[in-house]
């Protein structure tokens, strides 16, 4: 009865277990660092740095984590101190304008960067996530410099800094990582 019901061969199985423990670690992931958020009075900072840097994430995409504890590490270090950053700091008007700038013209030459488990082998959806990407980017430029909300300007400042660093051949490169991977395909 069971053989009847299991119509995923090997290779699906092992697909559905990884993205299961996927889901659980993001999940896990993201109720710890929200509960540590709460406890630090960071809770509201955190959420919206999440959202906000996601949006870049799901065009841009970047490096991961090799490691689940590299993971953990660095996730906790970028959706708990950040947000604390953008909730003490703020900066001189001419830092809001040029390091943007420079994310921006990073994201036009390194967007979208994949990984090796999630090559982007399809070239015309490469272009239309790097278009997206460029679109974002441009757009949390004019959100900057048209926001007086400090803490949201810092936000967007920050999770376009982030994504830049996780795009970035060099970062790969110190991490060991392949990139452009679509290339072997």
């Amino acid at each position: 009865m069971i053989k009847d019901l299991n119509k995923y061969d090997k290779i699906q199985l092992e697909e559905i277990k990884y993205g299961i423990e996927a889901i659980y670690l993001t999940i896990s992931k993201i109720v710890v660092i929200l509960i540590i958020s709460a406890v630090l009075g960071l809770f509201k900072e955190a959420i919206l740095f999440l959202l906000i840097f996601n949006i870049l994430r799901a065009t841009a995409f970047g490096l991961h984590a090799s490691k689940s504890i590299w993971c953990w590490i660095s996730s906790s270090i970028s959706f708990i101190l950040i947000p604390y950053i953008c909730k003490s700091f703020t900066f001189p008007n001419l830092v809001y304008l040029i390091l943007p700038i420079i994310c921006l013209l990073c994201f036009i030459a390194y967007a979208p960067a994949d990984t090796i488990k999630r090559p982007l082998i399809n070239k015309k959806k490469r272009k239309i996530y790097k278009i997206l990407s460029v679109i974002s980017a441009i757009s949390f430029i004019i959100l900057i410099i048209l926001l007086k909300n400090m803490i949201i300007k810092n936000m967007l400042m920050f999770a376009l800094i982030l994504e830049t660093i996780l795009i970035l051949p060099i970062t790969y490169k110190i991490f060991k990582l392949s990139y452009k991977n679509y290339l072997n395909y």
